[in-house]
C-alpha cells in the first residue's frame, strides 16, 4: 500500500471536516471491504479517516419503526429482536452476507457503500471505467457471467454486491447523512446511481458526506417480508441472484408490494413492473408467475449471463410464495 495519513476523530464534525479537507481522503468503518481495496491497490487515499470512535451505533425503536446507527455491526442487526420480528427480510439478508467473522466487523453504513466484486474493477492492471474513467469496460468483451442483466451501460455492467441493501430497498428504508453544510434524508431507492456515462459515481453522496443512520419506517408490509439469495456455494459467497419481497396481503388480495433484486444490476434493483402485477391481485400461482416474468421483461443479458433471467424468475417465484403464504 502507498503511504497514507491515519486519523481517528472522536466526533462527527471533526470526521467530516477531515474527510472534506482532503479530496483523496477515505472513510473507514468496519474495513471489511476498504482494507481489501487498499491492499489490492484499487484505493490509494492520502488520508484514512477512521470513524469507529463516533457514537453512531445501536438500534432504536421509533414510532413503530427502527433507527439503526451507521456503525452498528451486522451481527447486532441480525440478532436484534425488533429486526427479526418487524423487518425479517433485513435479518435474512444480513445472515446471508459474508461470514460470522465478517458480520462481527462489517457495519450497516459500510454495507450500503460496498464496492462491486467485478474482478476487473479489483485488478488495477485491467481497464475499468469505474476505477479509472475512460479506460474501457473489460467485462463487456471479456468474462461477464456474474455481471448485470439490468441497468448496465456501454461503460459498465458490474453488479452491486450488498445483501442488506436489497432488503433495505424493499423495506422503504431511508439513509440519514451529514456533511459540513447540510443534513439529508435519502431514500435507499434514490441513493444509488446507474452507471450511464459516469460509472465512477455510484451514489448521491458527496465527498466527505457521512452516513449516520438508516431508518426503517413502520409500514403495512414490513412484517411480511423475506429475502432469498442464490449463490454458487453455501456460504461466504456473493449472490448470483437475490430477491427481497415485502407484501401487505388482506383477504388473499395484495394491497401493497415491494420487490427488490440483487446480483442483477449495478445497483439494488427495484422491480416496479413486478410490483404493478402484484398490486390489487389475488395471491395465486398465476399472479406469482406473471410478476416473476415482469421483473425481467427489460433484461438485456449477454451470452454468459443469460441464465440469470430464468434464475430471477425462479427465485422470485419462491420468495413470493413464501412471503404470501397464509394470506
Amino acid at each position: 500500500m502507498a503511504p497514507l495519513e491515519y486519523l481517528r476523530p472522536s466526533d462527527e464534525g471533526a470526521a467530516i471536516a477531515l474527510a472534506e479537507a482532503d479530496g483523496r481522503a477515505c472513510l473507514l468503518a468496519g474495513g471489511t471491504d476498504v482494507v481489501g481495496l487498499l491492499k489490492d491497490g484499487v484505493l490509494a487515499p492520502s488520508r484514512l479517516v477512521d470513524i469507529n470512535a463516533l457514537p453512531i451505533a445501536g438500534v432504536e425503536i421509533r414510532d413503530g419503526g427502527l433507527s439503526i446507527g451507521a456503525l452498528t455491526r451486522l451481527s447486532d442487526v441480525a440478532d436484534h429482536p425488533a429486526v427479526r420480528g418487524r423487518f425479517p427480510a433485513l435479518a435474512h439478508a444480513v445472515l446471508a452476507a459474508a461470514s460470522p467473522q465478517l458480520r462481527n466487523m462489517a457495519t450497516v453504513g459500510g454495507s450500503l457503500l460496498q464496492r462491486t466484486r467485478c474482478g476487473y474493477f479489483r485488478d488495477p492492471v485491467t481497464p475499468c471505467n469505474k476505477r479509472a474513467p475512460g479506460t474501457g469496460c473489460s467485462a463487456i468483451d471479456g468474462e461477464h457471467r456474474l455481471h448485470a442483466i439490468l441497468g448496465g451501460s456501454d461503460r459498465c455492467i458490474a453488479v452491486h454486491p450488498s445483501d442488506p441493501a436489497v432488503a433495505l430497498l424493499a423495506l422503504d428504508a431511508v439513509v440519514r447523512t451529514r456533511g459540513s453544510r447540510k443534513e439529508r434524508a435519502i431514500p435507499v431507492d434514490d441513493l444509488y446511481l446507474l452507471p450511464g456515462s459516469t460509472p465512477e459515481r455510484e451514489t448521491l453522496l458527496e465527498h466527505g458526506e457521512l452516513i449516520v443512520a438508516v431508518e426503517l419506517p413502520a409500514t403495512s408490509f414490513a412484517a411480511r417480508s423475506c429475502y432469498l439469495k442464490v449463490r454458487e456455494r453455501a456460504s461466504f459467497e456473493f449472490a448470483l441472484v437475490s430477491a427481497a419481497v415485502a407484501l401487505d396481503v388482506r383477504g388473499g388480495v395484495i394491497r401493497t408490494a415491494r420487490v427488490a433484486l440483487g446480483g442483477v444490476a449495478p445497483r439494488p434493483w427495484r422491480a416496479r413492473a413486478a410490483e404493478a402485477v402484484l398490486r390489487g391481485s389475488r395471491m395465486t400461482e398465476a399472479t406469482i408467475a406473471a410478476a416473476a416474468s415482469a421483473a425481467v421483461r427489460d433484461a438485456r443479458p449477454r451470452e454468459q449471463n443469460a441464465f440469470k433471467v430464468e434464475l430471477v424468475r425462479r427465485v422470485l417465484t419462491r420468495v413470493l410464495a413464501t412471503a404470501g403464504a397464509g394470506g
